[in-house]
């Protein structure tokens, strides 16, 4: 019998994994990669990419599972705020100008100025709010956020605004997966402070590209990781858990003393039918967006209007934000080097139109665009990749604090693990990851303390 099994390998899973390494373990993924929706993969010194980019640093959980891996990060240069609007491409100065450096309408402006007020001075008291204190479990200080202007959707908050200033809110609170409409206050301020203050913590990238992590961590697990094995069923017995699954065309029945589910709300709920009913309630209210992203890879030699700039912003556009993967490569050299890696991201309500086109024209959509912000684009592209995430991103609705100690309370011998369970994305999916582990270990050091049902 298994100390644990870990079902999923994405970054939750994993980092789940990696603190019960010393146990008796397996860990079983569905695909043939490990990583989830992190996802990149290396051309030279670039790398593409398809999923998340940015990470936590040192002092916090993710920054603790890179030290332990081996695992190298930078943080991220140049701009996270450039912005490409009604013609004008801005990849430098104060946020606050843009609206008069912008062509647009004065009632845009005016519109403008006096939710960007409001948006700021919500990010600053959500500053205060999201700061960790000593001492403090990462759920306290989860519950205190989404508890934050959780209560109403950001577009209540901000206001009907006319159509350049809400085109221009959009690209930040839409990259959650959730449009201004679907996300509560707190969590739509809180992008803003993410753009806005480096300090707020997704602010690093992997050296050699994202997926250089979970691969790292997969590949030391060894023999207690199956990829391709899909878990159909995850179900208490009387002092352990069963999970039974399907690796290599045959079926697989295998015992743990305790489970960890590091999988989607949805596929959580459906491949654990005795899980707390109120559990199972609360994982049916969780609510995902989609996103298409596309991943290019160009050839040119000579400098670009984008090479001092990590994100900016495309309102109005197929995407909503262009980021430039190369941008930690052209930090470092001395010499302009060729070629940049490009990641064009659509969530939410731009990815909706899309996500069931061919690649082809998903393609010719994205080049249109890209060739009006950046003449010539096109012609500058060896690869071009298409990837469709119907289940992005898992967003923070009105009203999601409420299930919050249900989700994350510990009271059976399966364990909860996955970005869904707070705010953090990458940072959620380590934290919740350790957590679940943390527990199996006291639980094995004094059997039976956790369970209480």
């Amino acid at each position: 019998m298994y100390d644990a099994i870990i079902v999923g390998g994405g970054l939750a899973g994993l980092s789940a994994a990696h603190r019960l390494r010393h146990r008796n373990i397996l860990l079983v993924e569905k695909d043939a990669r490990y990583g989830g929706r992190i996802r990149s993969e290396r051309r030279g010194e670039h790398w593409l990419n398809w999923g998340a980019h940015v990470y936590n640093g040192p002092g916090t959980a993710t920054g603790d599972l890179m030290s332990s891996v081996g695992i190298d990060s930078t943080p991220v240069p140049g701009s996270l705020a450039g912005l490409a609007m009604n013609g004008r491409l801005l990849t430098e100065g104060r946020v606050e100008t843009y609206p008069f450096r912008v062509p647009m309408s004065w009632q845009d402006r005016a519109a403008l100025l006096r939710a960007g007020a409001k948006v700021r001075l919500a990010v600053m008291k959500y500053a205060k709010v999201a700061a960790p204190r000593d001492g403090e479990d990462y759920r306290v200080r989860q519950q205190r956020i989404y508890d934050f202007l959780g209560d109403r959707k950001f577009s209540d908050f901000v206001g009907e605004l006319p159509t350049d200033a809400d085109a221009l809110f959009r690209p930040t609170v839409s990259r959650s997966a959730g449009d201004p409409e679907q996300v509560s206050a707190g969590a739509g301020v809180g992008y803003f402070h993410l753009v806005w203050d480096r300090s707020g913590g997704l602010c690093r990238n992997v050296v050699g590209g994202p997926s250089t992590l979970p691969q790292t961590i997969g590949a030391g697990l060894g023999d207690s990781a199956k990829l391709g094995a899909e878990v159909h069923e995850v179900v208490h017995a009387k002092d352990h858990v069963i999970v039974r699954y399907r690796h290599l065309g045959e079926e697989h029945e295998a015992k743990a003393r305790y489970a960890v589910l590091a999988t989607t709300a949805p596929v959580t709920s459906k491949i654990a039918p005795d899980l707390e009913a109120d559990v199972r309630e609360a994982l049916g209210k969780i609510q995902y967006g989609p996103y298409v992203v596309a991943a290019f890879l160009t050839n040119e030699t000579t400098r670009q209007v984008w090479d001092d700039s990590y994100a900016i912003a495309t309102p109005k556009r197929a995407f909503n934000v262009f980021f430039n993967m190369s941008n930690t490569i052209r930090a470092a050299e001395h010499t302009r080097g060729k070629g940049s890696s490009i990641m064009a991201f659509s969530p939410a309500r731009f990815a909706r139109p899309l996500i069931d086109r061919s690649d082809e024209e998903i393609l010719e959509t994205y080049y249109r665009d890209l060739d009006d912000i950046f003449p010539g684009f096109a012609k500058l592209v060896d690869e071009a990749h298409i990837q469709r995430w119907h289940q992005g991103l898992a967003y923070c609705f009105p009203g999601r604090g409420e299930l919050q100690p249900t989700l994350t309370r510990r009271s059976s011998r399966i364990m909860l693990a996955g970005d869904y369970l707070g705010t953090w994305y990458t940072e959620t999916a380590v934290q919740s990851g350790f957590a679940a582990a943390q527990d199996i270990l006291s639980a094995l050091a004094v059997p039976d303390a956790l369970v209480t049902a």
